[in-house]
């Protein structure tokens, strides 16, 4: 099968998996919902993805090894990541 996600950097077999099984199929959908979103619909599925995870879908995104992203991105995700969750607790 030619996966489409697998062809950008950072995203391997499972990693593609686990974003097909939350109906991300290609780039185009991955950069229409972003990162976070990314990475929050894998992570409500039920997947014990870790923040590499986060991070290897915005450096897909930005076609960059994730560990290259500078500090302040990372924190910026982080940021952005808590936010939302605080936001569906209340």
């Amino acid at each position: 099968m030619n996966d489409e996600l697998q062809h950008l950097k950072n995203l391997g077999k499972t990693s593609a998996q686990w974003l097909h099984a939350v109906g991300i199929h290609s780039a185009s959908d991955l950069r229409r919902l972003g990162a976070v979103d990314a990475y929050r619909a894998v992570r409500t599925r039920g997947f014990r993805a870790s923040k590499v995870l986060l991070y290897a879908i915005e450096g897909a995104l930005m076609d960059m090894h994730w560990n290259d992203l500078p500090a302040e991105r990372k924190e910026a995700l982080n940021k952005q990541l808590d936010a939302i969750s605080a936001r569906h607790k209340n």
